[in-house]
């Protein structure tokens, strides 16, 4: 169904005032320690520009070790990441308009594709940050909704850069998502600054739950176990981080944000 700026408009409206009467959703999280169960949350992570095939190859061995989710990179790296993970519990995930969001739907959809016949088995997207905040809700949902039609079976999550986001405009990027298709909706690339808050974790999970089976990932700022768990306790399904092999116990955080 398509809807007009202004249908939308009155739907968010709505939205943000039962996510407000809602209040944080209950969620009971008994992770105790940085455990095999709790390595099945994380997407471990390296999106830096000047990442090597070495550290690629590395990044998917720590991750074939802790058997985490999956191994997290641009797409230029898939094919990498694919045969290195083959035959193993961990996959590929795909990162597309990354990390400004600011490519044309059709482009994203193309990425996704790509990415998906590389071998990704997940997808997480950059939604046009520029066309919600300018409140252009038609724009926003059909780029989500192109990329979702894109990935077809494959699980895409939807990054809504919440650290330039108010409340209604997470609330209502979170609703179109789930609106739209999308298995997840992730808080930050960490590539502009900022982290994943429980407070914005909490606002995702309440917006989202009228849909089953739609998820919430956090990402960006989150180096250690204690961090995971206020994400996990605030809603979060998935983890996103670039610090998996320190927060499993072993070495050091990585620097920057994500």
């Amino acid at each position: 169904m398509v809807r007009t700026n202004e249908e939308w408009a009155a739907l968010i409206s709505t939205k943000v005032l039962d996510v407000q009467k809602a209040g944080k959703p209950k969620v009971t999280v008994h992770v105790t320690s940085p455990n095999a169960e709790f390595a099945r949350t994380i997407d471990h992570t390296l999106l830096k520009p000047d990442a090597t095939p070495a550290q690629i190859d590395a990044l998917c061995d720590e991750a074939i070790k802790f058997k985490f989710k999956s191994c997290c990179v641009n797409g230029a790296n898939i094919p990498q990441v694919t045969a290195r993970l083959a035959g193993t519990s961990t996959i590929p995930c795909a990162v597309i308009g990354f990390p400004l969001g600011a490519s044309k739907m059709e482009v994203k959809a193309f990425e996704a594709s790509q990415a998906i016949s590389d071998g990704a088995k997940e997808v997480d997207m950059v939604l046009n940050v520029g066309a919600l905040k300018a409140g252009d809700y038609s724009l926003v949902f059909s780029d989500i909704r192109a990329v979702v039609l894109a990935c077809g079976t494959t699980p895409l999550k939807v990054i809504l850069e919440t650290v330039f986001l108010t409340d209604e405009e997470i609330i209502a990027a979170s609703f179109m998502a789930a609106n739209a298709g999308a298995t997840f909706v992730k808080t930050c690339t960490g590539f502009l600054g900022g982290g994943a808050t429980a407070r914005h974790v909490s606002l995702m999970r309440t917006t989202v739950a009228f849909m089953p089976g739609v998820q919430v990932k956090a990402s960006a700022g989150i180096r250690n176990f204690e961090k995971c768990v206020e994400m996990l306790e605030a809603g979060a399904d998935r983890i996103g981080t670039s610090s998996g092999v320190a927060i499993m116990g072993e070495g050091t955080s990585e620097t920057g944000t994500y």
